[in-house]
C-alpha cells in the first residue's frame, strides 16, 4: 500500500511539472509574438462642400490629426469652399488627401490670409486636387516627405511654398496656372525633386530658388521634365543649388532662366522664342551650361554678366538677335565657351564687352552684323576695362550679303 502511494506520488509531481514547463513554453511563444497593432488605417470621406459641420475638409483634417494609423481623406464633393483657414496637416502616420470627384477643387477666393493646405507633419501627399483663387500661399510645406502630383493650382500668389526645414520634396505632374509664383523655394532640401510638371502664365516666375547667400551645405534642386509656357521668368535661382535638365521652355517674357551667384547646372534644355534673353547669368560662378537648344529669342541666347568660371558647351543657338555675350567678368576667373553653334543670328554672334573669356572651337554661321564683336568697355569718369579673349580654333563664317566683318578679336 505504502509503495503504491509511493509511485502515485510520482506521477503527480512528474504531471505538474509537465504542466509548469508546458506554461513557461506557452509563455515564450506569446512573449515572441507582436502585440496586436492599436494602429487603424481611417478613410474620411468629404460628402460636405461647405466650410465647417460634419462631411467637410475641416472635421476631415481635425480626424486625420488624431488618427493612430494612416489616414486617406477623400474629397467626394465637386468644389469646397472656404471661409476661414483650415488647420494644419499634423499627424505623422501619413496622411493622403485624394480627390475622387472629377475636378474636385477647393475655392479659396474668401480667405484673406495664410496658407490653404499648411504640410506642417511629416509624410503626406495630395493627388488630383485643384485649389484656385488663393490670395496667399496655397500650399505651405514646412515637413519632411511631401508629395504633390497630379494637381492643379491657380491663380493663386505663390502656388507652392518650400519653407527652409523642409525636404524629400517630390512635386511631380503638376500644373501652376496664371499664379503670381509657381514654386517657390527658399532653401534646397535634400532629396528634392520638381518633375514633369506645367508652368503656364505665372506672372513673376514659374519657379523660384533664391536666398540671400550659399550654403556649403546644400543640397541640389532637381528640376527635369518640366514645360514652362508664357511665364515672366520661367526660373530664377541664386545661391540656391540647382541642376535644370531636359524642360522645353516656350516665349518666356523676361528670361527662361536666370541664374545669380555659385551652384546652377544647365543641361539639355529647349528654349523657343521670348522677348528678351534664354539664359542669363548675373554674378554667377561656377555654373555649366551645356547642351541646350536655344531658337527664336528677341536678344542673347545667352548672356553673363560679372561673372566667373562658367562653362558655356555645346549648345545650339539659331535664328536669335544675338548668340553669346560676355560682359565685365572676372579677368582672373575667366569663363570659357567651347564647341557651341551659332546659326544665323539676326545681328552679332558673339559679343564680348571688358572680358577675356576663353572661346574655342566654336562656330557662327551667317550672322547678319559681326561674327565676333569685341569692346573695351569705358565707365563714364572711371578706368578702362579692356577686352582680351583668348580665341582658339573658332569658325567664324563670313557675315551675310551687306553686312559688316568681324570686329578686332583681340588676343592676349
Amino acid at each position: 500500500m505504502t509503495q503504491g502511494r509511493a509511485i502515485l506520488a510520482v506521477c503527480l509531481l512528474l504531471l505538474l511539472g509537465g504542466i509548469v514547463a508546458g506554461a513557461r513554453w506557452y509563455d515564450l511563444q506569446r512573449a515572441k509574438r507582436p502585440a496586436p497593432s492599436t494602429e487603424k488605417s481611417v478613410v474620411a470621406h468629404v460628402t460636405n462642400a461647405g466650410d465647417r459641420g460634419p462631411g467637410t475638409l475641416r472635421e476631415a483634417i481635425f480626424l486625420a490629426a488624431g488618427a493612430t494609423g494612416s489616414t486617406t481623406i477623400s474629397i467626394e464633393v465637386p468644389t469646397v469652399k472656404l471661409e476661414t483657414a483650415l488647420p494644419a496637416f499634423v499627424n505623422s502616420r501619413e496622411v493622403k488627401l485624394i480627390g475622387q470627384a472629377a475636378g474636385a477643387q477647393i475655392d479659396a477666393q474668401a480667405l484673406t490670409q495664410g496658407p490653404v493646405l499648411d504640410i506642417a507633419g511629416p509624410n503626406i501627399s495630395i493627388e488630383g486636387i485643384t485649389i484656385q483663387n488663393c490670395p496667399a500661399i496655397a500650399i505651405l510645406v514646412r515637413a519632411v516627405h511631401f508629395r504633390l502630383s497630379s494637381s492643379i493650382i491657380q491663380s493663386c500668389d505663390v502656388a507652392v511654398e518650400v519653407a527652409d526645414n523642409a525636404s524629400d520634396t517630390l512635386l511631380e505632374r503638376d500644373k501652376f496656372v496664371k499664379d503670381r509664383v509657381g514654386v517657390r523655394f527658399g532653401a534646397s532640401g535634400r532629396n528634392t525633386v520638381v518633375a514633369s510638371n506645367e508652368f503656364i502664365e505665372d506672372k513673376d516666375a514659374g519657379l523660384w530658388a533664391v536666398r540671400s547667400a550659399p550654403d556649403s551645405h546644400d543640397e541640389v534642386i532637381d528640376i527635369r521634365d518640366n514645360k514652362f509656357v508664357e511665364n515672366g521668368n520661367a526660373i530664377v535661382a541664386g545661391n540656391i543649388p540647382v541642376t535644370v535638365e531636359r524642360n522645353d521652355f516656350v516665349n518666356s517674357h523676361e528670361a527662361a532662366i536666370h541664374i545669380v551667384g555659385a551652384g546652377a547646372t544647365l543641361r539639355g534644355n529647349r528654349i523657343d522664342g521670348g522677348a528678351s534673353m534664354g539664359i542669363i547669368g548675373e554674378n554667377a560662378r561656377g555654373a555649366v551650361i551645356e547642351d541646350n537648344e536655344l531658337e527664336g529669342l528677341t536678344a542673347y541666347g545667352i548672356m553673363l554678366r560679372g561673372s566667373s568660371n562658367i562653362v558655356v558647351r555645346a549648345n545650339r543657338l539659331h535664328n536669335c538677335g544675338y548668340g553669346l555675350a560676355f560682359v565685365l567678368g572676372d579677368p582672373h576667373n575667366v569663363s570659357t565657351a567651347v564647341d557651341n553653334t551659332i546659326i544665323e543670328p539676326k545681328f552679332n554672334g558673339i559679343d564680348v564687352i571688358g572680358d577675356s573669356p576663353n572661346l574655342r572651337r566654336n562656330q557662327v554661321l551667317r550672322a547678319h552684323a559681326f561674327s565676333l564683336h569685341v569692346e573695351d568697355f569705358q565707365p563714364p569718369g572711371g578706368q578702362k576695362v579692356t577686352s582680351q579673349p583668348f580665341l582658339d580654333n573658332n569658325n567664324f563664317s563670313s557675315p551675310t550679303s551687306g553686312a559688316t566683318a568681324a570686329v578686332r578679336p583681340s588676343a592676349p
